[in-house]
């Protein structure tokens, strides 16, 4: 396998980190059928799955009086908090501490059900009290320094993983969460030589595969974080951000209809996460699913209202259909957001489409406003505001040398003359633009669509 390099580059995609990492599993226990020994060892190997109805199940098979067992209902108690049950975790935990109130387990689940409830203070504040208790109490300490690292404070986050391996050297949430310092830190021989280890020590773990694939995605060693996604699938095939990371893998090898069975796959997992949308509407949208990259972006600016992007491709898909007025407002809204001439344009054009031509007059003469006085730009803005002096602007445009804005500008003039009813004229600037070949930018997709539409006849 392909080393990672000293310094690896990010990808530059906007990629959540994954939730902090569940316990590492135990190592099989030999033991007779239906021993306490083999029944935990089951629970951890349900764990190691994420099936923790299963891990729960396996309770049920034990002896009263090792299921009365303080360590058995607090372990009994962490699964349940990561199965969802908060309450009935909850409840053993306080139980516990009723009496013993510095049983450092028991305080533990109860930090964990904070977190998992959003109540950042007082997981902390638990967290720390049982440090005080116990100042090398592992699962403490990694859960602290995972607070660190999504706060981006690496040296604190480097400083707990480290007390945890000082006290535990082989425990699997320190292992991998020292190698995501690592990484973050651009010291990827380090990262990697840990997540090794944790890969050697916990071979049926999924998270040390899944997070060794980041480490070389980040590096541009797409086929062999691919090679680790597997194993991480087939390991554990319902974790969101497996399905998220392989599917963005596939992306970057270019095979892009591998791809979107596993966004399509996270999505089912978890429908409320907005990560596996953006990949999954952009590629319906490259493929030709129209109907499911607008239904993709619908959904987006619902869970994401901020992220202006899922506004645009709505918008887009919106015009394509004719439905001026709703891609209106999604390109009102993408402006609000980043106010871009482009969106001004498309919002004001499919406005005009909707109604009169003089309907988006106000809001021009705002837009007008925060546009460099005399550019390209300004002058277009003005035409839709005035209504007059397009051939001002067509001579403007012709003189214009940056060939992506002469694509832009030509377009929203095409879009001007056929608002005004000259077809002819517009379809003259259609096929201009589309001659240019400046595909990256929105304007070529949806001058692209009338070019078709008309059989426009192009060079």
């Amino acid at each position: 396998m392909a080393p990672a390099p000293e310094a690896p580059v990010p990808s530059g995609e906007p990629v959540p980190e994954a939730p902090p990492a569940p316990p590492a599993p135990l190592a099989p226990l030999a033991a007779p059928e239906g021993s306490l020994q083999a029944i935990l060892s089951a629970v951890a190997e349900f764990l190691s799955q994420g099936d923790y109805d299963g891990a729960l199940a396996c309770f049920d098979r034990l002896e009263p009086e090792d299921a009365a067992s303080t360590g058995i209902r607090l372990l009994r108690a962490s699964v349940l908090s990561s199965a969802g049950r908060m309450g009935d975790a909850r409840a053993i935990a306080d139980e516990i501490l009723l009496k013993e109130p510095t049983n450092t387990e028991a305080l533990f689940v109860l930090a964990t059900l904070e977190s998992a409830q959003g109540k950042a203070r007082e997981q902390r504040a638990l967290l720390e009290k049982i440090l005080t208790i116990d100042p090398k109490h592992v699962q403490a300490l990694c859960a602290l320094g995972t607070i660190a690292f999504q706060g981006n404070s690496l040296t604190n986050a480097a400083s707990y993983f480290d007390r945890a391996l000082a006290a535990e050297p082989n425990n699997g949430d320190a292992l991998v969460g020292r190698a995501g310092v690592y990484r973050s830190q651009r010291k990827p021989k380090e990262s990697e030589s840990l997540l090794n280890k944790a890969i050697t020590l916990y071979p049926r773990w999924s998270v040390p595969f899944s997070e060794r694939a980041r480490l070389y995605r980040g590096a541009g060693f797409y086929d062999d974080a691919l090679k680790d996604l597997d194993r991480a699938k087939r390991l554990n095939g319902q974790d969101y951000w497996i399905a998220v990371d392989r599917g963005m893998t596939l992306v970057d090898l270019d095979r892009k209809q591998e791809a979107l069975p596993e966004f399509n796959r996270a999505i089912a997992m978890d429908p409320e996460v907005f990560i596996a949308y953006v990949y999954s509407a952009g590629i319906k949208d490259e493929l030709g699913d129209y109907e499911g990259a607008e239904r993709d972006y619908g959904v987006l600016v619902k869970l994401k209202p901020e992220y202006y992007f899922a506004y645009e491709g709505l918008g887009v898909q919106k015009m394509r259909r004719g439905l001026w007025a709703e891609a209106r407002d999604a390109f009102m809204e993408a402006y609000k957001q980043t106010p871009e001439t482009s969106y001004a344009l498309l919002a004001s054009l499919c406005w005009m489409r909707a109604g009169r031509v003089t309907d988006p007059k106000q809001f021009l003469e705002q837009a007008l406003r925060k546009v460099e006085r005399e550019s390209l730009e300004w002058y277009m803005l003005r035409l839709y505001h005035d209504l007059s002096g397009d051939s001002d602007v067509a001579a403007r445009i012709d003189r214009e040398k940056d060939p992506v804005a002469k694509a832009r500008m030509l377009y929203y003039l095409a879009g001007f003359y056929d608002v005004r009813g000259n077809t002819s004229l517009a379809n003259r600037y259609y096929a201009q633009v589309y001659e240019l070949e400046q595909r990256s930018i929105i304007e070529w997709r949806l001058n692209e669509w009338i070019v078709d539409e008309r059989n426009l006849k192009v060079n």
